[in-house]
């Protein structure tokens, strides 16, 4: 493991270091000049090249030599090897994280165990198109909201078009209506969202047990990340007040999925209706999944019936 991130760091420092060694440039501070039987121009495939990096070459000053010597290769001195090495490290940052620091380091504290820290995880990427966005639906309709489901049957979600929502009731979930008596508006309903997340419970209903992490609370938009125990799976939990709400629009979009794996078992729908039950206290109306109705094709394949 080890042995894998330093031959990765000396793999960048050499081809940092042959890289700028050899490019001619235009704006060089010292110049070489090799042997005049050698020929190096501006040609990567120049079958001299091998020959030149063999040739020992001598320092000479810029202003001696003459427009269109072929025999001087420039050398760009800006940058050091300070430069070159913290290029290195930079680039080689995510990999001393992933293959050194042991899993429980990457771990959500708030997690129910450390009895598996040192199991690896299988976190998935995270989808670079999260957030409210300009979406097309099936019919090529456009739309404001957030990333439709895919066809597997680990997703929930509010934001799509009348008729994607009609042609797939497996994926699709009702918004979440804020009661009219918030008289803050999107910024209130928003501070109940976030109290609401907050008091979550990690391992409810045997989910979640690797606990989660609020990544982002913005105007009118919540992201949350929910990972599992034992083989650290991550979700993808998402808010949004994607309409109008200075007329009266107070719908909240959502968004439940899993990043990889075809069937989620159930946790993405129970993680939903956990959050629904506790804002319909506070007086929403917050429709969950409905196992038995609606999303019953989604509660048969992930063996819920």
């Amino acid at each position: 493991m080890f042995v894998r991130v330093a031959s990765t760091v000396v793999f960048l420092l050499g081809f940092s270091s042959s890289s700028y060694c050899y490019l001619t440039v235009s704006n060089a501070h010292c110049c070489y000049r090799h042997h005049p039987s050698i020929v190096y121009e501006n040609n990567p495939t120049n079958t001299n090249l091998a020959a030149s990096r063999k040739t020992r070459p001598h320092l000479v000053p810029c202003s001696s030599l003459k427009v269109g010597d072929k025999n001087v290769v420039t050398h760009d001195t800006s940058r050091t090897r300070r430069d070159i090495f913290a290029t290195a490290v930079t680039a080689t940052i995510p990999l001393l994280a992933t293959y050194l620091l042991p899993n429980g380091a990457l771990a959500f504290d708030n997690r129910i165990s450390t009895a598996y820290d040192d199991r690896p995880k299988r976190k998935g990427p995270q989808p670079q198109d999260l957030g409210v966005k300009k979406r097309k639906g099936m019919g090529g309709e456009e739309y404001l909201g957030l990333k439709p489901c895919d066809a597997a049957p680990h997703c929930f979600c509010s934001s799509t078009t009348s008729e994607d929502a009609e042609n797939d009731p497996m994926h699709t979930i009702s918004p979440w209506v804020w009661p009219i008596s918030l008289q803050g508006g999107k910024q209130e309903a928003f501070q109940q969202l976030l109290a609401t997340i907050k008091s979550y419970p990690p391992g409810q209903n045997n989910i979640d047990g690797g606990g989660f992490r609020i990544v982002k609370v913005d105007d009118g938009y919540l992201y949350v990340q929910f990972e599992s125990l034992k083989n650290g799976y991550i979700d993808d939990f998402e808010v949004a007040a994607v309409g109008d709400t200075t007329n009266d629009d107070r719908t909240v979009q959502i968004r439940s999925s899993s990043r990889i794996g075809y069937l989620d078992f159930g946790v993405n729908a129970k993680r939903i209706n956990w959050i629904a039950q506790e804002l319909r206290k506070k007086g929403w109306d917050a429709p969950g999944v409905d196992l038995q109705g609606q999303h019953r094709d989604y509660s048969s394949l992930n063996g819920l019936l």
